[in-house]
């Protein structure tokens, strides 16, 4: 047998293929995949079920991946703003707090687990449970087509606030010092010049793809030799390139990977330790803390001046426990801090916590539909930039997704309709560059219940909305978003399969266009034209 396979478990491909039947289970009745993953690990757990180095493996690679990526995405300016770095802190210091104050409530009542707990292992718990998973919320983000919307930007910067202090509270409680030779890795920033000119020569295919990967693991490998998280190594790789134009085409090259290799993420936390009853339920109680921790999240970001549904989309992002507290969990069990028990605590919360949230993202704009009044009361009078309202009372088409599709049909359309015409793009950098370039372009987001309120003029004289929004969730949110707001114009969208359309016509769109079959008709057209020319010159 090949010594390369020796380290995949017999039961490894049983596993994956139960997560599959699952993921495709829960998907059939419109849930996220990744809550049918977490379910098979819980269900496999309890049946005492357990995974071998390649499982291990594959989850690894899928994280170090899932960072890589995020650092393609992440502008370090980012995390300088208040609202990320000022939320991050503050609701990690009130967060562990608060835990520990309701651990200590629940050891005076003498339940198992927490009988007897002191004030310091009480406070280890609670800065376990003050992180929120940096991998499922990037996961829901990129499904959703919003890593670059506010709420998504925010999340994400708010959520490497959080990696920063895991990896400096890991090095204090192992003794572990970053080694002399870190103050090596600030050669990295004149050397990201010499990755951009590999990225540009690598092309478009498989070199592309294996040039993602070799920097993701490379910068694991380097941020580990000097004594740091090596997961904070892969996001820091892809900071580097984050500037280069092709940055977003790597991050979509290494997506297919990501998702596969996430599986065996998602399947594993599941499948950590084996509880018992007494066990699941002290998780319970925590996990009826969680959403104390949300609206924790909200009140914070409302203080820094987001809009009442940003901040509601941003906290359900982080609603949830991290893998962290695994992390926790092993390092403290094995110092003696706290029994080995609380590992199975620790992965039944995390557990328990993605499978609430997963579906909770799919109805957060009706929850927040709902009780806007009471949310609204939360909003602070000033605006953040992105946040602001929007003069667009003159506009007659609208062209929601700014990206290659939105810009072409932008840039055809202009002529036709002067002064009437407007872009909008959730990504700040992209409205900065096409503003520069001529074009009428504001920053928000079509899927966001306010974005209407921030343009309350809008609707008035709309002609044409055109969606080229660049996930089909998206268009779909977007869509749905219009005909609930009345709009009885007519809408064209973007889309990639048969049927994305379908769907999308359900929906009240007018027009869709597939942007592969239109591709080949309009390369048809261009052929036959160019091959008729000769003949019509004769």
């Amino acid at each position: 047998m090949d010594p390369q396979l020796l380290s995949i478990h017999y039961s490894d491909p049983l596993w994956i293929a139960i997560a599959f039947a699952c993921g495709l289970g829960v998907k059939a009745v419109g849930m996220p995949p990744l809550v049918g993953f977490l379910g098979a690990g819980f269900v496999l757990n309890l049946f005492g079920a357990r995974g071998g180095e390649f499982l291990s493996a594959v989850a690894d690679l899928g994280i170090t991946l899932l960072l890589f990526s995020i650092g393609l995405k992440l502008r370090l300016r980012s995390l300088a703003e208040p609202v990320v770095w000022g939320v991050g802190i503050a609701h990690m210091g009130l967060t562990t707090l608060l835990i520990a104050a309701v651990a200590g409530l629940l050891a005076a009542t003498g339940l198992p687990l927490l009988a007897g707990l002191d004030l310091p292992t009480a406070l280890l718990i609670g800065f376990a449970l003050s992180f929120s998973s940096t991998v499922f919320a990037v996961k829901v983000l990129d499904e959703l087509g919003a890593t670059n919307a506010m709420h998504g930007r925010v999340a994400i910067g708010v959520l490497v606030i959080q990696d920063i202090a895991a990896v400096v509270f890991m090095a204090i409680s192992l003794g572990k010092l970053p080694s002399v030779w870190t103050i090596a890795l600030l050669a990295l920033i004149p050397a990201r010049h010499l990755l951009f000119r590999v990225l540009e020569r690598v092309g478009h295919g498989e070199l592309l793809i294996l040039f993602g990967f070799t920097l993701a693991l490379v910068g694991a490998a380097v941020f580990e030799l000097v004594g740091i998280k090596e997961d904070v190594g892969a996001l820091v790789f892809g900071m580097l390139l984050a500037n280069h134009p092709k940055a977003n085409e790597l991050a979509k090259a290494l997506l297919g990977f990501k998702e596969l290799f996430l599986v065996g993420f998602f399947l594993s936390v599941g499948m950590t330790a084996l509880p018992s009853w007494s066990e699941v339920l002290v998780a319970l109680l925590f996990i009826l803390v969680l959403p104390v921790k949300v609206a924790l999240y909200f009140g914070l970001f409302s203080r820094f001046r987001l809009r009442a549904s940003t901040s509601w989309r941003t906290s359900l992002n982080l609603a949830n426990y991290s893998e962290f507290g695994l992390i926790i969990g092993a390092m403290a069990a094995t110092s003696g801090a706290l029994p080995d028990a609380w590992l199975a605590v620790f992965a039944v919360v995390v557990s328990l916590s993605f499978m609430l949230c997963a579906p909770l993202m799919s109805v957060r704009d009706a929850l927040y539909l709902r009780w806007r009044p009471l949310l609204k009361r939360f909003e602070h009078a000033e605006r953040l930039p992105g946040e602001e309202n929007l003069d667009l009372a003159h506009v007659k088409v609208v062209v929601f997704g700014m990206g290659r599709m939105g810009t072409a049909a932008y840039d055809a359309i202009q002529d036709s309709y002067p002064d009437a015409l407007a872009g909008v793009e959730i990504d700040a950098g992209k409205v900065t560059r096409h503003t520069s370039e001529g074009r009428q372009v504001v920053n928000g987001d079509a899927t966001n219940p306010d974005f209407w309120t921030r343009a309350p003029a809008l609707l008035d004289g709309l002609e044409w909305v055109l969606l080229a929004l660049p996930a089909h969730t998206a268009n779909l949110n977007a869509a749905r978003r219009l005909r609930d707001m009345g709009y009885a114009g007519r809408i064209a969208a973007t889309t990639k399969y048969r049927d994305e359309e379908e769907a999308l016509k359900a929906l009240g769109v007018d027009h869709t266009f597939n942007i592969y079959t239109e591709a080949g008709l309009g390369f048809a057209n261009e052929l036959q034209g160019c091959l008729a020319r000769p003949a019509d010159h004769a």
